[in-house]
């Protein structure tokens, strides 16, 4: 199997992905946040002491965005590719739908109802079984 070469911000980003979804990093987190407010008293609850808090949050948080979203477009795509192979592969799907995600919210729309119906139409099926099962 040939494996293409990933990217060095791919690799960093899912690296990044997993070490800070570990229970490890949140309590790192959470111990610099119990720091930062034990601090408080000694720095006069100052603006500066405020300032450090508020703009290292929103850097975190800014970057952690960026990386969690490749990671997660990376995954859905895979996610989405498997999914295609499975319905290419099998004999009676409708393989119309191996590009659901590129029609618009109308065409959506449309093939939503079509399951909803069938499932509607499945539940009534399964509810006179029933009925009929327990005279």
């Amino acid at each position: 199997m040939n494996i293409t070469k990933v990217s060095l911000f791919s690799r960093f980003a899912r690296w990044a992905s997993t070490v800070t979804g570990r229970p490890a990093a949140f309590i790192i987190a959470v111990s610099v946040i119990v720091t930062w407010a034990i601090t408080g008293p000694y720095f006069g609850f100052s603006n500066t002491w405020q300032l450090v808090i508020n703009s290292g949050t929103t850097i975190v948080t800014v970057l952690m965005v960026f990386l969690i979203q490749n990671t997660q477009n990376r995954d859905t795509e895979a996610l989405q590719i498997k999914l295609d192979e499975l319905i290419r592969s099998s004999r009676f799907a409708r393989n119309d739908l191996l590009n659901l995600e590129e029609m618009d919210e109308a065409e959506l729309d449309r093939i939503r109802q079509e399951y909803l119906d069938l499932a509607e139409h499945a539940q009534l099926h399964l509810t006179k079984r029933k009925s009929h099962n327990s005279k």
